[in-house]
């Protein structure tokens, strides 16, 4: 069989795969959309009931005829109509078999400590790896169109379609590891910050949020955090709760131990000056700990470069005269 041939064996069956891939999205697509008109006009019928009922207790049919419905939010429009599209897209393809294999659990746990904790960011990542699985290779395929042919043309086309799909993955990792090191980085501030704020009497939910306030220059990345937790505070759940997403997300035991105390002081109370400068120091004292440990490692890396570039100038320095002399004394004696 020529290389041509497999060439177009393999896009046809790379076209029945995306055909049958289709099929199935366009049959949950489907699916979901004749549930939401259903529930919509469920909804619509106990507005129109609940309206009636308020117009009747009311007592006039002229306050009825007076009642305007209220006017629907206007859906954006551009790029940002596109984007919310393709949000609510990747959102409801999200709990699809395709959809947990695309964004699994750890690409959940990536989002969550890049700070991206809603659906939306979920259903966005889920567009973004299947956009850069199918234009990746497509523009990969043009470039090289005319210059690399048979099975070798195939083989950069599907490189190209695994790195466009691990592409956003990679992006998200590398922000994942910088929010990882600004955690520890911040942490002993925002340890200070509590405490002092708790010594000059506001509460626990009061600290929180001049900290959001007032801090997040000093603090990027756990007052985003302590943000999100407000937020999810403000809605009806619990402290732990809405802290526990802060203490497992990021993997950091000393972290776990300030969401702790946090949550035993909102639910029993106490002065926590003491414990949280306790706290403080011994984070000092690890943080002191890891960068004389840094510094000698950079210590030693370092005397590798010292011999590569500082030796030879050295020996040129030191034993450059003498070599000079000496082959001036050969050239004398010879002559």
């Amino acid at each position: 069989m020529q290389a041509r041939q497999l060439v177009v064996l393999a896009l046809l069956l790379a076209a029945l795969a995306a055909l049958l891939l289709a099929g199935l999205v366009l049959a949950r697509v489907v699916a979901v959309r004749r549930s939401e008109r259903t529930l919509r006009q469920a909804l619509d019928e106990r507005a129109l009931q609940s309206a009636a009922l308020a117009a009747a207790a009311r007592g006039g049919d002229a306050a009825q005829g007076n009642a305007k419905p209220a006017p629907r939010a206007a859906r954006p429009q551009g790029f940002k109509g596109l984007l919310e599209r393709f949000a609510h897209t990747g959102m409801r393809w999200l709990d699809t078999p395709f959809g947990r294999q695309v964004v699994a659990q750890e690409e959940r746990r990536l989002l969550e400590q890049c700070g991206f904790v809603d659906t939306r960011s979920r259903g966005l990542f889920l567009i973004a790896r299947l956009a850069g699985m199918l234009v990746l290779p497509l523009v990969i395929g043009v470039l090289l169109n005319g210059h690399v042919a048979g099975v070798r043309y195939v083989a950069f086309v599907l490189a190209a379609a695994m790195a466009g799909f691990m592409l956003p993955k990679f992006v998200l990792a590398r922000r994942a590891s910088r929010r990882r090191n600004g955690v520890v980085n911040e942490l002993p501030l925002l340890v200070d910050l509590l405490r002092l704020l708790q010594g000059v009497g506001l509460s626990l939910d009061q600290a929180l949020q001049v900290i959001v306030a007032e801090f997040r220059a000093m603090l990027p990345v756990l007052a985003s955090e302590l943000e999100i937790a407000q937020r999810q505070f403000a809605t009806g759940r619990t402290r732990e709760q809405s802290l526990n997403r802060l203490s497992s997300s990021y993997d950091n035991e000393d972290l776990r131990a300030v969401v702790r105390l946090l949550v035993q002081v909102d639910r029993h109370g106490g002065a926590v000056q003491e414990p949280l400068k306790q706290f403080g120091d011994r984070l000092r004292e690890a943080r002191r700990a890891m960068l004389r440990e840094r510094i000698g490692r950079l210590t030693v890396k370092m005397t590798g470069v010292m011999i590569v570039t500082l030796l030879p100038a050295l020996m040129i320095v030191t034993a450059g005269p003498g070599v000079l002399a000496v082959q001036h004394s050969f050239r004398t004696a010879k002559h």
